[in-house]
Formats: structure tokens, C-alpha cells, sequence
């Protein structure tokens, strides 16, 4: 018995994700915390002032530039 799936409910293969879809931004502001968690670095007082900074010179844009 075949287990593959017929080709009409196959999704296609170059597919790509829309661009509304990939963005993480709910509309609410970036703390330093959750661009420390995105960077999957340690919550530490040192990674907290590095996305201080980060946040400062680059506004919310820094947490898109971290996650796909």
C-alpha cells in the first residue's frame, strides 16, 4: 500500500511564505528581553545593555533583522 500523498493535495514545492506572514511584530513594543531571547543568548545584565544599545540604534527593526 502506497503511503505518498496524490499529486493534487500536495502542496507545491516553490511555494514561498508571504511576507505578512514571516514577520514576528505583533504591534506591541520590543523590550531588551525578548531581543536577548531572540538572539538565544542568555538573559544576563551584560546581554540586557548590548540590546539596549541595539534597540536605541535600531529601533523594533532589530528584533526582524534577528528572527527569519
Amino acid at each position: 500500500m502506497s503511503t505518498s500523498q496524490p499529486a493534487a493535495s500536495r502542496p507545491p514545492e516553490d511555494r514561498t511564505t508571504p511576507d505578512r506572514l514571516l514577520h514576528a511584530r505583533t504591534g506591541t513594543d520590543v523590550s531588551p528581553e525578548d531581543l536577548v531571547l531572540a538572539s538565544g543568548k542568555d538573559l544576563t545584565p551584560r546581554t540586557l545593555e548590548w540590546a539596549r544599545r541595539k534597540l536605541a540604534a535600531e529601533g523594533p527593526a532589530a528584533l526582524e533583522k534577528l528572527l527569519p
